[in-house]
């Protein structure tokens, strides 16, 4: 892979949770996330996008999330679950990404606020037309997902590397 290589990095947020008395990494998807997050998919595939890898979150919230999204997509890409996904720090996020390897293209992260959010907003050096805008005033909603496209390795990718290509919020 050259350093000219375009890749895309697309970070969903897991589908609206429930609180009952588990600890947070075991809360489930409450019913709205549960209708959700098969909408987000179909968003997802309908951006053209066919995943290399999905890296996915431990937590029961994001792989229910990505159990009921994966099945609208034409393609199931290989999926990682990743425990440094769950309340992970932007510098973790960054750090996890620059790990990927360089014959991933298009990476899925299925993850948390504010992480997910946070690192969106880092990469996102510029926009097009009014994504950033949406994406600040909707604050990175559950089930909501943000693309943004980069060039060069993933050992490169740091704050300001890409260009927000596309953002989605489900009621919004």
């Amino acid at each position: 892979m050259s350093v000219d290589t375009p890749r895309r990095i697309v970070l969903l947020r897991h589908a609206k949770a429930d609180w009952p008395q588990v600890s947070d990494h075991e809360r489930p998807l409450a019913d709205r996330g549960r209708m959700d997050a098969p909408v987000a998919g179909r968003r997802l595939a309908e951006t053209g996008i066919t995943f290399d890898l999905a890296l996915c979150s431990t937590a029961v919230r994001t792989r229910e999330t990505w159990k009921l999204a994966v099945h609208e997509l034409p393609q199931r890409p290989r999926t990682v679950y990743e425990e440094r996904l769950y309340e992970a720090s932007l510098g973790d996020l960054i750090a996890l990404l620059n790990e990927t390897s360089d014959d991933v293209n298009d990476l899925l992260v299925i993850g948390h606020n504010p992480g997910m959010h946070a690192l969106a907003d880092a990469l996102a050096g510029r926009a097009e037309g009014d994504t950033l805008a949406r994406m600040s005033r909707g604050g990175f909603p559950t089930s909501a997902f943000a693309v943004v496209e980069f060039t060069g390795s993933w050992k490169s990718v740091e704050h300001g590397v890409g260009t927000l290509t596309a953002y989605w919020a489900p009621h919004e």
